[in-house]
């Protein structure tokens, strides 16, 4: 069993690469690998509670996110990029973890890979 950092930095909606991330996460806890989910800068937004996508063709990024915690992965949200766009933690997702820039550097630095969207 490997483990994995998956690093978002792009909002959830507008381009794939917040259902790739998540896609991935998944993907990885079902290879029995250690996955950690890193949301920074738009990617924040992603972790946000009553996400609403019914009149778009989108799928919703909140329950993925949850699906995510519920099947074993840790979501982590970086806490500067929060208070950039002014979020509280109560606007968050229950499960996602806050952290600082040296944690999310630690647990970048222990994983066998990263991954970027």
């Amino acid at each position: 069993m490997g483990s994995m950092s998956i690093i978002l930095r792009r909002p959830p909606y507008g381009t794939t690469d917040a259902s790739e991330a998540v896609r991935h996460t998944l993907g990885g806890i079902t290879e029995d690998m250690a996955v950690k989910l890193i949301l920074v800068d738009g990617g924040i937004t992603t972790a946000l509670k009553g996400q609403s996508t019914e009149s778009t063709e989108y799928l919703n990024m909140e329950s993925g996110i949850i699906d995510c915690i519920e099947m074993g992965a840790k979501v982590y949200v970086d806490k500067l990029s929060m208070e950039v766009a002014g979020l509280q933690v109560s606007d968050l997702i229950a499960g996602v973890r806050i952290s600082n820039s040296p944690e999310i550097a630690g647990i970048i630095r222990n994983s066998d890979t990263t991954m970027i969207f």
